[in-house]
C-alpha cells in the first residue's frame, strides 16, 4: 500500500507543468536520436546532459529518462524502412522489420514496433515500481562467472538459431568473434590483429559496422538484382492498423519478452542491445511462429522491441537502488546525478522520496507519450516509403555515410562502413546470415571481460564457473542446447530405420 500512495505522490509532482513538459520534450528527442544512425541514447543522453544542469534534479532526470526510452521507440523506424538501424538495440529488428516492410507491409511493422515498445516498457516500469530494490538485489546475485556463463549460452544459442545452415551460422558466429578481438586487450594492453595500424588500436566501431552491414549492403544488393518498390506505393494507414489476429499473435511474445528484459536490464553490463538480442533468442526458440522468423514476423519485431525498451527500464533499478549503472546510458545517468548532489544507493527512496517517485511517475506519463507520438508519425513514414528507388538509394547511402563518420568523427569509419557493407553483400549471396556476426560482435568483449575478472577473482582457478548454483544451471543448460541437435539426429534416424524395416517386413501393409 505504501508503494501506491508513494506512487501517486509521484504522480503529482510529474504531472506539474515544467516536468510534463519535461517527459515530452524528452520523449520527442528521444525519437529523434534514435532514429538517426550512428548517435544512440548513450551519446544523445551525453550531448544533453549539460543542457539539465540548470534545472532542478527531478526535472532534469525525467527528461533524461525520456531520450533514454524514446531512443528505444525511434531506433526501429530506419530499422524497418531502409534496413539502418538507428540503435544498436535495434539490430534484431531489422531482422523481421525490413523484410515486412519488402513486402508492403512495413505500416504493420512501424504498429507493431510501437505498441510491443509500450507493452515492454509498461512491463519494466511495473517491475521497477513494485520490485525495484529486490531487482537490484537479485542482479547482485550474477558476479562475472555468471555473467560469463549466460552470454555463452547466448552466443551458442545465436549460431544455431540464425540462417537455414547451421553450420554457416557458425562460421558468421566465428567471424564476428574474430572482429571483436581487434584493438587492444584492455587486460594485457597489447594490440591484437591491429596490423601495425593506429586507427585499430580502439577496434572496430560497432555503428559503422552495423550501417555498413545492414545499410550500404542492401543498397548494393538494391542496385545488382534493381529491387523495386512499386509494391509498396498503394500503402495506406488504414492498411497499416493491426487486426485482431495479429494484435494477438503480438500480444504473447510482447509479454514474455517484456518480462525477460526486465531482468536483463539489472545485469551489469548488459543494456538494451543485450536484451533485445536475448528477447529474439527466446521467440526464435519459443514462440509459435519461429519457423518465419527472419523471413517477415511480426513476433520478431514485437520480441525485439519489447526486449529492449524493458531493458532500458530494467537498467533504473540498480542505477537508483544500488548507484550500479548497468548499461553505457545509465553509467552518463549515474554522473548527472551526482553532479545533482544525489546519491543513488539503497537510502535514495528514504532520502529522496520525491526524487524516486517522481521519476517513476514520469516514465508512466512518458511511455504514452512516446506510444502517441510514435504512432502519429507513422503516416509521414509510409509516405517515405513511396519514395522512388532513384531517390531513395541516394539518401540511404547518405544516411550511411553520416551514421559512420558522426560515431567518432573518423573517415576512417566510413571506409570500416564501405567493406563491412561489401563483406555482408557477399557473405549473404553466398548464403552466410550477418545476424550472428553481429550479435557476436557485441557479446564476445561482454564475455572476454566477464571471462578475465573471474579468473582474477579466483587466481586463476576455473573452478569457478562451477560452484554457485547459477553456473551450474547456466552451463547445463548450454551442454543440452549443444547436444540436443545430436540427440533428435540419433532419434530421427532410430524412428526412420524402424519405419523402413516395417516397410520391408509387410510389404503390402498387412
Amino acid at each position: 500500500m505504501d508503494v501506491i500512495q508513494s506512487l501517486l505522490g509521484g504522480f503529482a509532482i510529474a504531472l506539474t507543468v515544467h516536468n510534463l513538459l519535461a517527459a515530452i520534450v524528452g520523449a520527442m528527442l528521444g525519437i529523434i536520436v534514435g532514429g538517426l544512425p550512428g548517435l544512440g541514447s548513450v551519446t544523445g543522453v551525453a550531448l544533453l546532459l549539460p543542457l539539465t544542469f540548470t534545472m532542478d534534479p527531478t526535472t532534469g532526470i525525467i527528461m533524461l529518462a525520456g531520450i533514454y526510452y524514446g531512443c528505444m521507440y525511434g531506433g526501429s523506424y530506419t530499422a524497418i524502412l531502409v534496413n539502418i538501424p538507428g540503435e544498436s538495440s535495434s539490430i534484431t529488428t531489422a531482422l523481421d522489420g525490413y523484410p515486412l516492410a519488402k513486402k508492403g507491409l512495413a505500416g504493420k511493422a512501424l504498429f507493431t514496433s510501437n505498441l510491443s515498445s509500450f507493452i515492454g516498457g509498461t512491463i519494466g516500469i511495473i517491475f521497477l515500481t513494485f520490485m525495484g530494490p529486490m531487482l537490484a538485489r537479485i542482479g547482485l546475485s550474477f558476479g562475472p562467472a555468471e555473467i560469463a556463463c549466460v552470454i555463452l549460452l547466448a552466443l551458442c544459442s545465436i549460431s544455431l538459431l540464425f540462417g537455414v545452415n547451421r553450420r554457416k551460422g557458425l562460421i558468421a558466429a566465428f567471424v564476428g568473434i574474430l572482429l571483436a578481438t581487434i584493438g587492444v586487450d584492455t587486460t594485457l594492453g597489447q594490440s591484437r590483429f591491429t596490423f601495425g595500424s593506429m586507427t585499430l588500436l580502439n577496434g572496430l566501431s560497432f555503428a559503422p559496422l552495423i550501417i555498413g552491414m545492414f545499410g550500404f549492403s542492401q543498397i548494393m544488393e538494391m542496385m545488382v538484382q534493381k529491387v523495386n518498390a512499386d509494391t509498396q506505393k498503394k500503402i495506406t494507414f488504414k492498411e497499416s492498423l493491426l487486426n485482431k489476429n495479429e494484435a494477438k499473435r503480438i500480444l504473447a511474445p510482447s509479454v514474455r519478452t517484456g518480462i525477460l528484459g526486465s531482468f536483463v536490464g539489472i545485469l551489469p553490463g548488459a543494456g538494451a542491445t543485450t536484451g533485445s538480442m536475448f528477447s529474439y533468442i527466446l521467440e526464435k526458440k519459443m514462440g509459435r511462429n519461429r519457423e518465419q522468423m527472419g523471413k517477415g514476423a511480426l513476433e520478431g519485431v514485437a520480441a525485439s522491441e519489447s526486449g529492449n525498451n524493458a531493458t532500458a527500464v530494467g537498467a533504473f533499478a540498480p542505477l537508483l537502488s544500488l548507484g550500479i549503472p548497468s548499461s553505457g546510458t545509465t553509467a552518463v545517468l549515474l554522473g548527472g546525478l551526482i553532479m545533482w548532489g544525489l546519491k543513488p544507493g539503497p537510502l535514495l527512496f528514504q532520502s529522496s522520496p520525491d526524487f524516486v517517485w517522481g521519476l517513476i511517475s514520469s516514465m508512466y506519463i512518458g511511455n504514452v507519450i512516446s506510444l502517441m507520438a510514435s504512432l502519429a508519425i507513422i503516416p509521414l513514414l509510409i509516405y517515405f516509403i513511396r519514395i522512388p528507388n532513384a531517390i531513395m538509394i541516394p539518401i540511404i547511402i547518405i544516411f550511411c555515410v553520416l551514421g559512420a563518420y558522426t560515431d567518432q568523427n573518423n573517415m576512417f569509419d566510413v571506409w570500416i562502413m564501405l567493406a563491412a557493407g561489401a563483406i555482408a553483400f557477399i557473405l549473404s549471396m553466398n548464403g552466410y546470415p550477418i545476424a550472428p556476426l553481429l550479435m557476436a560482435f557485441v557479446l564476445t568483449p561482454m564475455f572476454e571481460t566477464s571471462v578475465r575478472q573471474s579468473f582474477d577473482i579466483s587466481n586463476g582457478d576455473p573452478a569457478i564457473f562451477v560452484r554457485g548454483p547459477i553456473t551450474v544451471t547456466v552451463l547445463c543448460f548450454i551442454l543440452l542446447f549443444i547436444a540436443a541437435p545430436f540427440i533428435l539426429r540419433l532419434v530421427r534416424r532410430k524412428d526412420k530405420a524402424a519405419n523402413t524395416s516395417g516397410i520391408v517386413a509387410h510389404p503390402h501393409g498387412k
